[in-house]
């Protein structure tokens, strides 16, 4: 029974952390991307005075995710006016702030107005947890706060800023640091911080649109904001990443390519979404969308691509999956159900809130067969992975948000541009 228990926990840890009761170690939950937890009996029935644990103020706008792991809740945090980039900890059973650690950083970086410094969300394994500030550098903490490590990876350019959140596998953390000009993907020791490998972006030149796009992407802006995910392939690991214009796979430990295949447009928004040996990808604001099954080799658009639509509905939000179907969001608030594997959409319908600012940036949760979504007005829709819509609950807290919640120990997570919640029942 001990050798049974032991040989479980290898593999439980093969492909690095997961999302256990409890733990929410990285932005999707586990290196998989699923952002699905295994809890049961989560609240569906809040408002900002019912079921709120508590509530505590944050110093500024923010639209990362917090992350979690044992009593204690990582959110990464920008205050504009001093100049300051950082990480705070907080106790997750009453709120209190643990320690803020960062770095002062003055150069001018451009984005979005909507994107403030910061976007990234921590990953954790318990023992350290890994930060990316764009060109102010990668931080390595302690669980207590003490810097273990930093790296200048160089300036990040983008007109719309940066998000990509960094990801723990063995003994590497592997982040994409990017868009912009000399993006690239790069795997470093979680230990020291020091380059064990790395992937330098294509350049990828839009001249004049001849095939549909419009607006920005017709102007040559060229980028993407997806964060990688790393799935199982026929006894090997998988580190997918959606670029400009095409999606790659590759060895995690070695960054060598395994496959590519095209067919998305030069802006990236979601990450990809993986359910049994698909992976589906999708660009932004009526970008292009395709399924990829994975475990090929060279260039697989030819053999491995399902289906590929072009100019279709995906948003800003990444989608989740199951029973064969992925749910997502548009940047308008509406919801999709389509087949993974046939591309075939079974239902849109609008995820109606209680809030005026239906909007949506952040990415849905799944517990069960219940999907977990907060729109930018701050109302969480509750509605069912099924292929008959249908919603739940509404629940508003009156603060605009663009990220995502997350899970713990049967309370609901939520970061909002003023404060961080705790949603639960007393």
């Amino acid at each position: 029974m001990k050798s049974r228990f032991a040989l479980t926990v290898v593999l439980a840890f093969s492909l690095g952390q997961f999302a256990t009761a409890g733990n929410w170690p990285a932005w999707r939950a586990d290196l998989a991307g699923s952002a699905e937890t295994t809890e049961s009996g989560l609240p569906t029935s809040w408002s900002a005075d019912n079921n709120v644990k508590w509530r505590t103020a944050l110093p500024d706008r923010g639209n990362s995710t917090p992350v979690i792991w044992g009593d204690k809740v990582f959110v990464t945090q920008v205050v504009e006016d001093d100049d300051f980039r950082s990480l705070m900890c907080f106790n997750r059973k009453n709120g209190k702030l643990i320690w803020q650690k960062g770095v002062k950083y003055s150069e001018k970086e451009p984005s979005h107005r909507t994107n403030p410094y910061c976007s990234a969300s921590p990953v954790t394994d318990g023992k350290r947890v890994i930060v990316t500030f764009a060109s102010a550098g990668v931080f390595c903490y302690d669980m207590d706060g003490k810097l273990l490590w930093r790296r200048d990876l160089g300036r990040q350019h983008h007109t719309w800023g940066n998000a990509s959140s960094p990801l723990l596998y063995k003994d590497l953390c592997i982040l994409y640091h990017g868009p912009g000009p000399g993006s690239f993907m790069v795997g470093m020791d979680k230990f020291t911080g020091k380059t064990v490998w790395k992937f330098d972006e294509p350049n990828w030149k839009i001249g004049k649109r001849t095939d549909g796009f419009q607006g920005n992407e017709a102007r040559g802006i060229v980028g993407s904001f997806s964060t990688p995910i790393i799935v199982k392939a026929d006894g090997r690991d998988e580190l997918i990443m959606s670029f400009p214009m095409e999606m790659r796979g590759f060895n995690p430990e070695t960054g060598s390519e395994l496959w590519n295949c095209k067919g998305l447009n030069p802006l990236v928004y979601c990450s990809p979404v993986y359910h049994d040996g698909v992976v589906v990808a999708m660009g932004g604001y009526y970008g292009n969308s395709m399924a990829v099954r994975i475990g090929g080799s060279g260039d697989v658009t030819r053999t491995h691509r399902l289906w590929h639509k072009v100019r279709h509905n995906g948003g800003i939000g990444s989608g989740v999956a199951k029973d064969g179907h992925i749910y997502y969001p548009n940047s308008g608030g509406t919801g999709f159900c389509v087949n993974i594997k046939t591309g075939e959409e079974i239902w849109s319908n609008k995820l109606a809130g209680k809030s005026r600012q239906t909007g949506a940036w952040g990415s849905p949760v799944l517990a069960g067969d219940t999907i977990y979504f907060m729109n930018q007005g701050g109302d969480t829709l509750v509605y069912k992975a099924d292929t008959k819509f249908k919603q739940v609950a509404a629940n508003p807290i009156g603060e605009k948000s663009n990220s995502s919640i997350v899970f713990s120990d049967g309370d609901v997570f939520i970061r909002t541009h003023k404060a961080l919640w705790c949603i639960g029942k007393k």
